[in-house]
């Protein structure tokens, strides 16, 4: 089930970028970050974001359903929307230049990441495909990866996101009739594959994001089966580590997990689509805090699809109904 289809269209906040001064006072009517651990006496505290930047439109600068986000080494912010542009911004939120994909009629990319040469990578979901570009926005075009549909080795269904491990191998997660990730080596060559459409461990419905960490393990977030699975794709067959988490929406449970972000602490974030909010967990699944709730203002989210950190720890939430990015440290 693609929970996003049955999603009512939110308007957005129209007005410039918010920023501290502004959104300390916003904090007082929202945006509570609740900690579930390590807080004391286990105290509710106020945390709103450093800014808030974004409106709804078509100009440069605008959004319309912010859909994916990466952070490249100069903490510069790739963004792509739902018109199926790439837009740049600085960590601030300045506009700087943007691009769009070949084609789009038929849908728009779900997802992006930078890799280790600094290209952008986009995954462009309704073409099956994975685009290449130089962050000038210059296509590679001889290192497109896809762009059959079908099931055999290196075609895809939707495409929804894309991640690259030291070695420089590219993980492309897919859903459709045939849920699963695919392991491509440096050039571009099939390696391996995993998954099937299902609800039982190491299968996936709907695997919307994935993060490579430090050991070359690959998180995924499987999104319609709201949980997060966590593999070794070092060798065939693939070893699935470990997994946990469960629809709903009390603390440390989830709804729709379609973004994740491997912070350099240690922890997770996860940024739900169903619950309106992000959650840190430790990497066993302990739940840690939260942040966010259905709404308009400062600190709130409506649907957020994606988050990403930069160099400075700042994460960056795209509040994608809302139609803008909120930043801020936790």
């Amino acid at each position: 089930m693609n929970r996003n289809s049955d999603c009512p269209e939110a308007q957005s906040i129209p007005g410039r970028p918010l920023h501290r001064r502004q959104l300390l006072r916003a904090a007082a009517l929202g945006g509570l970050f609740h900690c579930l651990s390590g807080c004391t006496d286990g105290v509710q505290g106020l945390h709103p974001p450093e800014a808030v930047w974004g409106r709804f439109g078509y100009s440069p600068g605008r959004f319309n359903k912010p859909r994916a986000i990466a952070v490249d080494r100069d903490d510069l912010l790739y963004i792509v929307d739902m018109t199926a542009r790439v837009q740049v911004f600085t960590s601030e939120g300045k506009f700087l230049r943007q691009w769009s994909t070949p084609e789009s009629a038929n849908g728009r990319p779900t997802g992006i990441s930078v890799d280790r040469d600094g290209n952008i990578c986009v995954a462009d979901t309704h073409y099956f495909r994975v685009l290449f570009y130089r962050p000038d926005g210059e296509l590679l075009e001889a290192r497109t990866i896809g762009g059959t549909s079908g099931f055999g080795p290196g075609e895809f269904n939707f495409v929804t996101d894309v991640a690259q491990d030291s070695r420089g191998n590219s993980y492309i997660a897919e859903y459709g009739e045939y849920d699963r990730i695919q392991k491509f080596d440096p050039g571009g060559n099939f390696v391996l594959q995993w998954g099937s459409h299902g609800d039982q461990p190491g299968q996936f419905m709907r695997p919307q994001a994935i993060a490579v960490d430090e050991r070359d393990f690959l998180w995924v977030a499987d999104a319609c089966n709201h949980r997060i699975q966590l593999f070794d794709a070092s060798e065939d067959p693939v070893r699935l580590v470990d997994h946990w988490g469960r629809a709903g929406g009390a603390a440390g449970e989830l709804s729709y997990p379609y973004g994740l972000c491997l912070e350099d602490s240690g922890t997770l974030l996860v940024c739900e689509f169903g619950n309106d909010r992000v959650q840190r967990f430790a990497r066993d699944g302990r739940g840690l805090a939260t942040w966010g709730g259905n709404g308009r203002r400062p600190g709130e989210l409506h649907q957020p699809w994606s988050l990403a950190q930069d160099s400075s720890g700042r994460i960056h939430v795209l509040d994608s109904y809302n139609h803008r990015v909120q930043s801020f440290r936790i």
